[in-house]
């Protein structure tokens, strides 16, 4: 097998590894502290496993082009679904003044994603080019927005902790929202640009 190959079907892996565990902490830490924003979190990491999915099956090369076009429209109405969700919950905590308590593990979780899905965007992102392969370069995308969806969700859980900001939770929900859309509308198009 092609090293490029090799090291593509590892980060592949990684993702998906990295971004099961992140849901799972995060929907636990969000359900605990009552954040809509890490629970949009924990939401888009479920989506963003089903998305490497789909690329490790492409990267196998049996993938119809009619069945990854159809993979990659599901993945963009599900993350329409989680925009939804999280506006519609956002909204509500904002009307209803609801105040989430303090996530320590949310903020370490968020900080540590930053980290990691900037390193992971890169490395897709390069070896996407080098194998021409529009899903993993358009995989990459999607991992950046990932790592700016962290950036938006540790804002909002820090100024939560360090001010007693309850509104900056719901408001990084929305961020999340935001974000949600965009990756969606990506996913749907197919259309990816060749550079960041």
């Amino acid at each position: 097998m092609d090293p490029q190959v090799r090291r593509a079907y590892w980060l592949e892996r990684l993702t998906i590894a990295w971004n099961a565990t992140e849901a799972v902490i995060a929907l636990v830490a969000g359900f605990v502290a009552g954040s809509v924003a890490l629970l949009g979190f924990g939401l888009d990491s479920v989506i963003e496993v089903f998305a490497a999915a789909v690329v490790l099956w492409q990267l196998r090369g049996s993938v119809p082009k009619d069945r990854e076009a159809r993979a990659l429209r599901l993945i963009g109405l599900s993350f329409f679904a989680l925009a939804a969700y999280v506006t519609v919950e956002s909204s509500r905590d904002l009307l209803l003044r609801a105040r989430p308590d303090q996530s320590i593990p949310g903020i370490a979780l968020t900080a540590v994603s930053l980290t990691v899905m900037v390193f992971l965007a890169r490395a897709k992102h390069t070896t996407g080019h080098v194998l021409n392969n529009r899903a993993l370069i358009a995989d990459s995308k999607e991992t950046l927005l990932c790592s700016q969806l962290s950036a938006v969700v540790l804002a909002g859980l820090a100024l939560n902790a360090a001010f007693g900001w309850w509104w900056a939770d719901p408001v990084a929900g929305l961020g999340v929202a935001l974000l949600a859309v965009r990756e969606g509308l990506e996913a749907w198009s197919a259309e990816h640009p060749e550079h960041h």
